[in-house]
């Protein structure tokens, strides 16, 4: 682990030289690309110079401890030396944690589908409140939340929402997300104060682009449409709204939230882009080993992953078992009081694994 250390130390340092000669300034894609190497690499080498250092504190108090005759001073140096190994442990394992390999989707932003399931009009209450807890979290990240398609429910909600979410490292966060999401408590219209269990299924897909994956045209049919708004009413005279078929698959994907029909049309084939990288990844996760399914569960978006008990303000996720009481900060934005610990879950499971090989 630590010759290789040395090795990205020695690259993070060649790079920082790189930055200042005039001809990289000057040739921004190189600058920018240069850039992000080292802001990837800048919190290995603070971690493995932090590592150093501590070793080299442990080095002197070993010796201290050797020469050393002063009783308080010997107690002194065993005290910190106690600390020093104990920062020693926890330095190796961030370290271990740094050196996972990384999902280079992880980088990317996403395409956010939120669907009502089993419940009617409750199902569709909580797609759009859980939609709304998604966007305060990002801009809270100061993400950008761009809506594709929102088609209403019958007694308000939605049924499904389709947006994506555009900012640094989306998908690191938001994948942990994607399954069924289970919804107890007392609906309004609930007379006798009954709890009603209702679900919404959640996707979240890196976001692709046409050169992510292999599209044939002549496979794409496009139509446009004219615009309209809740209830079917017209809120626009030309044809901006864009319907794309990818004819191979049958997968529609529909836009008509911007204000132009070029507009809609990028966004809904980023989209349908997404949807058939997913299905090939899919594919290929079937195929694969055991190992990278363990990741997340199946990654299935038909596997329920977390309860929300509103009666009882509880959230349990069940992939890992864990339970917190904070309903409503959740619900006004604050995932990270699920998504770290699912964070810290995978990475220990990623570590063991390592070790197992």
């Amino acid at each position: 682990m630590f010759g290789k250390l040395d090795q990205v130390e020695k690259r993070y340092e060649r790079l920082q030289q790189e930055l200042q000669d005039p001809e990289v300034t000057q040739n921004q894609k190189k600058y920018r690309n240069l850039m992000k190497e080292l802001a990837d690499l800048e919190p290995l080498v603070a971690a493995y110079r932090n590592y150093l250092h501590v070793q080299k504190e442990i080095k002197g108090s070993e010796d201290l401890l050797e020469t050393e005759k002063d009783t308080e001073i010997r107690q002194m140096a065993k005290d910190d030396l106690k600390a020093l190994e104990l920062q020693k442990e926890e330095l190796v394992q961030q370290l271990k944690i740094l050196l996972l390999p990384k999902d280079p989707a992880d980088e990317k932003s996403v395409i956010l589908e939120i669907r009502s399931g089993a419940g009617g009009d409750e199902a569709s209450l909580f797609a759009d409140e859980l939609f709304r807890a998604y966007t305060h979290f990002a801009n809270s990240k100061n993400w950008k939340v761009n809506v594709v398609s929102y088609s209403p429910g019958n007694a308000g909600g939605c049924r499904e929402v389709i947006a994506s979410i555009s900012g640094d490292r989306v998908f690191s966060q938001m994948k942990f997300e994607s399954g069924v999401h289970r919804v107890q408590r007392v609906p309004k219209t609930e007379t006798q104060g009954r709890v009603h269990t209702s679900t919404v299924t959640v996707a979240v897909l890196p976001e692709a682009e046409a050169v992510d994956i292999k599209v044939n045209p002549n496979d794409l049919r496009i139509d446009v449409y004219r615009s309209s708004g809740s209830g079917g009413q017209s809120v626009n005279t030309t044809d901006s709204a864009v319907r794309v078929t990818h004819i191979p698959t049958g997968l529609i994907v529909t836009c008509q939230e911007g204000k132009s029909q070029h507009s809609n049309k990028e966004t809904a084939l980023k989209v349908l882009y997404s949807r058939l990288l997913a299905i090939e990844e899919e594919k290929a996760q079937k195929e694969a080993s055991s190992t990278r399914l363990a990741q997340i569960g199946t990654g299935d978006r038909s596997e329920r992953i977390r309860t929300y008990n509103f009666p009882q303000t509880r959230i349990t996720d069940h992939r890992i078992g864990l339970t917190i009481h904070q309903l409503n900060e959740v619900m006004t934005g604050d995932f990270t009081h699920l998504i770290d610990p699912i964070v810290a879950h995978y990475q220990a499971e990623s570590l063991k694994h390592q070790s197992e090989i």
